[in-house]
């Protein structure tokens, strides 16, 4: 489905040239693995431009290699629409053959079903690294009782396919309803209606958010299309959220250190730096003119105030404060020299 695609080194994505100049703002940093980017139409003639960097892991250390840490930055040329697909699944398979689906608070997973912790502690501590460190959408759903094969089937498999991938599902079983709704009412300052389900908060707060306007009172486990949740979720996606650390800089490096052009954008490219530099150019030489003109004007004003001698006359005292450039030091004494000698 995509266009064009390149692999990239981290040294050679930062590195700056004159016809692509590039600051800081484009180094992935010293940890990072590879870079790709991968450029894609949806809706016909719509351009999406994405940028996926791998990281070594964390967890290195402890000498985990398998697990490898990235960050997808994708932007269209217009407003982005849900039915567009994920920008994950265009660089991981949407299937189960790679687990590239970790949250960073550890025991989250997009696609599949979480079931909360049974201790009371570890479930307080999930709710809260859920609502400050995650970016994804939360949603608890709870039980009413234990579903059937269709029923623990997850209910974002129902969502469009560029708002799955940004929701992780929770499940409270039904002995979990009291100490759930406890937990969440305690840390968030939600409810979890027994057999419902609600959208969980985030912090700082989402502008617009309501607990009652996100909760819903019934969902049925029976592998039919929870209409009322999933328009929730939609609701709550299209919320203004404030980026997530790090989701700034890799827009910015999205946007300044892109390489995937194509020839005709490498020509208005090309043509724009040609610009640049010529205007530059003009600049240096008008400066350059300049700083001339004002030699010219300090070598006349040296000749008539030693005309007529062979060397100039003693110059008043030097102000107090002095002039950080020699040129106008120069010229201010020999204005001084010329109003003392008339």
């Amino acid at each position: 489905m995509i266009d064009d695609f390149v692999d990239l080194d981290p040294v050679e994505a930062a590195r700056s040239t004159d016809l692509f100049p590039r600051d800081e703002a484009a180094d992935p940093g010293p940890s990072a693995r590879r870079v790709f980017e991968a450029r894609w139409r949806v809706a016909g003639d719509v351009t999406v431009r994405a940028q996926l960097t791998t990281y070594e892991p964390e967890s290195r250390r402890t000498g985990n290699e398998s697990e490898v840490a990235w960050v997808l930055a994708a932007e269209a040329e217009t407003a982005w629409q849900a039915s567009w697909p994920s920008p994950a699944t265009v660089f991981w398979p949407d299937s189960d053959q790679v687990a590239w689906d970790h949250d960073r608070v550890p025991g989250g997973r997009l696609r599949t079903v979480n079931h909360l912790p049974k201790d009371d502690g570890e479930l307080r501590r999930l709710l809260r690294d859920c609502s400050r460190q995650s970016w994804f959408i939360h949603v608890v759903v709870h039980e009413a009782m234990t579903p059937d094969a269709l029923g623990r089937r997850p209910v974002t498999a129902f969502l469009p396919p560029s708002i799955k991938h940004r929701v992780i599902e929770h499940r409270a079983t039904p002995e979990q309803a009291l100490i759930a709704d406890f937990a969440m009412k305690r840390e968030l300052g939600v409810g979890l209606p027994r057999g419902g389900a609600v959208v969980l908060p985030s912090t700082p707060q989402t502008p617009g958010y309501d607990a009652e306007r996100f909760t819903v009172g019934d969902v049925f486990l029976d592998g039919t299309e929870p209409t009322e949740l999933l328009r929730k979720i939609t609701e709550f996606a299209s919320l203004p959220r404030p980026l997530p650390d790090g989701a700034e800089q890799a827009l910015t490096r999205l946007r300044q250190g892109w390489h995937l052009l194509t020839p005709d954008e490498e020509l208005v490219h090309a043509r724009a730096m040609v610009t640049r530099y010529a205007e530059a150019l003009k600049a240096m030489t008008a400066s350059c003119d300049l700083y001339r003109e004002a030699a010219e004007s300090a070598h006349a004003a040296l000749a008539e105030a030693t005309s007529g001698s062979n060397a100039p006359r003693t110059l008043a005292p030097p102000a107090a404060e002095q002039d950080t450039s020699p040129l106008k030091s120069l010229t201010k004494s020999l204005g001084i020299f010329r109003r003392t000698d008339r």
